[in-house]
C-alpha cells in the first residue's frame, strides 16, 4: 500500500506516494508536531499545542511556560501554563499528554502510543519520543525529535 508524502508534491502520476510506512507516519509526526493548533485553515484542532506559546515566557526553573499575564486565551489555551514541558503521557499535567493525544486523533495508523518529553536545559532542547505499535504490521514504532526552547 502507498501513502501521500508529506509534504505533498505533484508528479505526473498525481500526487506523490510513499511505500514505507515508518517513515509515511515519520513524516506524518513530524508535521504535527511543528504546526501550532489552531493553525490550520482544514482542521483548527490539527497541530501540537506547545507551539502555540512560542511567543511567551519559559520558566526554566519550574519546567513550565510562565503566565507573564492576564491574557485570555481563545481555544482554552489558559490551562497550559500549569502543564510540566518534562514528562510523560501517562501523567495529564504534561506537554507529553497533549501530544498523546493529537497523535491519537491525527496519527490513525499507531496503537498504543506512548509519548516522552525531556527539556535539556544547556541544550535549550526538547526531546521527544513516540513508541507505538503500527496496526497493519505489528512492529513496534520508534519516532525521535527535538524542539528548540525559546527565551
Amino acid at each position: 500500500m502507498a501513502y501521500l508524502a508529506i509534504p505533498l508534491k505533484v508528479v505526473k502520476t498525481g500526487l506523490a506516494r510513499e511505500d514505507n510506512i515508518k517513515h509515511s507516519i515519520d513524516e506524518a509526526l513530524s508535521m504535527l508536531l511543528t504546526t501550532p493548533r489552531y493553525n490550520s485553515i482544514g482542521d483548527a484542532k490539527y497541530g501540537f499545542v506547545f507551539n502555540n506559546m512560542r511567543f511567551e515566557i519559559f520558566d526554566e526553573h519550574e519546567g513550565v511556560i510562565y503566565n507573564s499575564g492576564d491574557t485570555l486565551y481563545e481555544n482554552g489555551l489558559r490551562d497550559l501554563y500549569s502543564k510540566k514541558i518534562s514528562g510523560s503521557s501517562k501523567n495529564m499535567n504534561t506537554f507529553a499528554a497533549e501530544l498523546k493525544e493529537a497523535v491519537r486523533s491525527y496519527e490513525k495508523r499507531l496503537e498504543d502510543v506512548a509519548v516522552t518529553m525531556t527539556y535539556i536545559r544547556e541544550e535549550r532542547l526538547v526531546y521527544i519520543t513516540i513508541k507505538g505499535v503500527i496496526i497493519s504490521t505489528k512492529e513496534a514504532y520508534l519516532y525521535k525529535s527535538t524542539l528548540r526552547v525559546w527565551k
